[in-house]
């Protein structure tokens, strides 16, 4: 059988790959001749002075004012009968915060009287909490519009995405003294009404008066990120949804929403942020006093710190920032805020909206069948998909051959 030419046509022809002789890992990642792999230190070098400087920047400020919250105020000592300042107290500044808790002249701790800062502190609150709900939904809905009309393609929509920014780029301050001027008892507001509302003294116009201000700058800034999750929705599914007979309302409700979900939740946890240290609207536009009906948290610490009550001031600031870090962290652990783009990169691919969902899947008809069909009647098989066992492969059937 030597000369049978499916013996040498049987033989297989293999090629020995060269060694390789290159890593495909850093020169760093190399072992060492003992066994030990080097370690880099460059990206510590690299992130190390940035991590410094925020630590400088904002881990001081923040450690300091804790610390200064357990530091009592100047106040009069009842033993000597003089001032004395600072010395631990405690929670007395929270306290005097959260239970409206004040020293009397006689050391005793009473409630605090009408006109403290501490009488302030819930009305505060609430407006906070009330401007932030209201504020946060319309400007979510307006600039969910407001993205949605600038996706799309028409002739100026460059000019038009510059405009709608135009208002977010304007200073709050500037913003504050424009819009006091519209609402001025004589102002544009009152002249095309026809009507005498004070707004900048009523309570509740003075708050809606704020709200408007503060929808009308802000808005922009939640189109402008609902805009970029937009374009990151690929068009096929659009097109697919319409092959399928899917109407405007639901391609909106079950494609849009639900891919947009990510760039929708960190628009409104930023805005939500903001809206919760919001300041120099509302004392722009109404008043200063921590008592004016537009008073926010914000105030009072300014409020506590032109009197001088450094430590009270700091307290307020403490109970703030736990209400911001309260609030970051329900948001991003329970509500899917993505704001380091985690759940984006890695089940990004894997996400379908829920109008896939619903559609139900074609069954997958066997291979052996589709052969048999494609063949042209049910006699006629292919053996390959009948014979799982059986070689696809020529070259694997004239080996086998040779070898027997």
């Amino acid at each position: 059988m030597n000369g049978d030419p499916l013996v040498a046509h049987a033989v297989p022809h293999t090629t020995a790959s060269p060694p390789s002789t290159a890593s495909s890992g850093s020169p760093s990642d190399a072992p060492r001749s003992d066994g030990k792999r080097k370690r880099d230190f460059r990206p510590i070098w690299l992130v190390g002075p940035s991590m410094v400087l925020l630590a400088i920047v904002i881990g001081y400020p923040i450690l300091r004012a804790i610390y200064l919250s357990f530091q009592a105020n100047k106040h009069l000592d009842p033993e000597t009968g003089m001032f004395v300042t600072g010395g631990f107290a405690g929670l007395d500044n929270y306290l005097y915060w959260l239970s409206n808790r004040c020293m009397s002249p006689s050391g005793n701790t009473v409630t605090c009287a009408p006109g403290q800062l501490a009488t302030d502190f819930w009305p505060a609150l609430k407006i906070t909490i009330f401007f932030v709900v209201v504020t946060v939904t319309l400007e979510t809905i307006l600039g969910l519009w407001m993205a949605l009309v600038m996706n799309r393609s028409f002739l100026g929509r460059g000019l038009l995405r510059a405009a709608v920014l135009v208002p977010w780029a304007i200073p709050t301050a500037v913003t504050a003294k424009l819009w006091q001027f519209i609402f001025a008892n004589q102002g544009i507001v009152n002249s095309i009404m026809g009507t005498q509302i004070h707004w900048t003294t009523d309570p509740w116009a003075a708050r809606f008066a704020v709200i408007i201000a503060d929808v009308w700058k802000t808005a922009p800034f939640m189109a402008l990120l609902i805009l970029a999750g937009l374009q990151m929705v690929p068009q096929g599914v659009y097109e697919a949804a319409r092959v399928d007979g899917a109407s405007k309302w639901q391609q909106f409700t079950q494609i849009t929403l639900p891919l947009i979900k990510p760039a929708l939740m960190v628009a409104i946890l930023f805005r939500t942020l903001d809206a919760l240290r919001m300041y120099d609207l509302p004392v722009i536009m109404i008043s200063e006093s921590s008592n004016s009906p537009t008073a926010v948290i914000s105030q009072l610490v300014i409020q506590d710190t032109k009197q001088g009550n450094f430590n009270s001031a700091s307290a307020m600031s403490t109970l703030i920032f736990l209400l911001i870090f309260a609030v970051a962290f329900v948001m991003v652990k329970f509500l899917g805020a993505d704001v380091g783009g985690s759940q984006g990169s890695s089940a990004g691919g894997k996400r379908r909206a829920s109008w896939w969902k619903k559609t139900k899947a074609q069954p997958v008809e066997p291979q052996q069948e589709t052969a048999t069909r494609n063949s042209g009647g049910g006699a006629q098989t292919n053996p390959a998909l009948s014979n799982p066992a059986s070689p696809a492969n020529p070259a694997q059937t004239n080996s086998e051959e040779a070898s027997r």
